[in-house]
């Protein structure tokens, strides 16, 4: 064995297990970020006249008014998560729950960019970066995308 493939063989190695667990860890994160977001589309559901003062008064939501913007927002983290939950259409749903992201940080930027609440658009960056990363490679193994796209008879990567 030469000396450049010796010391790359515990990488090569590393690659190869790693490599075995990305299945696993792209329905971790599609059910993580996809929990996420359910749970703030129910809370929305369950208080929706808070949710209504919310954008009335507190979002500056650019572009649509607040009543819409509220069924919008709403909507997207209820639709948008069940497609990644189900691996059903990931991409689309994985660029839908980003453009919500991107607008609820968007929205709130007067409080989520000032001083003491780094953490919290930190939460919102870890998200943007998940749901780009399920945009990218796609939703694995255990999804319906990959499942049907078996039998279609395509290899197609979804």
């Amino acid at each position: 064995m030469s000396a450049t493939a010796t010391l790359l063989l515990p990488n090569w190695l590393a690659a190869r297990a790693l490599g075995a667990l990305l299945p696993l860890f792209l329905l971790a994160t599609r059910l993580y970020v996809s929990w996420e977001f359910l749970k703030s589309g129910t809370l929305k559901l369950k208080s929706w006249d808070a949710t209504l003062f919310l954008f009335e008064n507190e979002y500056r939501t650019p572009v649509l008014p607040p009543a819409t913007a509220a069924v919008a927002g709403t909507a997207g983290e209820l639709l948008f998560p069940l497609l990644l939950i189900a691996g059903l259409a990931s991409r689309l749903g994985s660029i839908g729950l980003f453009a919500v992201n991107a607008l609820a940080v968007i929205s709130y930027r007067h409080v989520l960019l000032g001083e003491g609440f780094e953490a919290a658009l930190g939460q919102h960056v870890l998200w943007g970066f998940m749901l780009a990363l399920l945009a990218i490679a796609g939703p694995g193994r255990y999804s319906l995308d990959q499942w049907l796209a078996g039998r279609a008879g395509g290899q197609a990567r979804v």
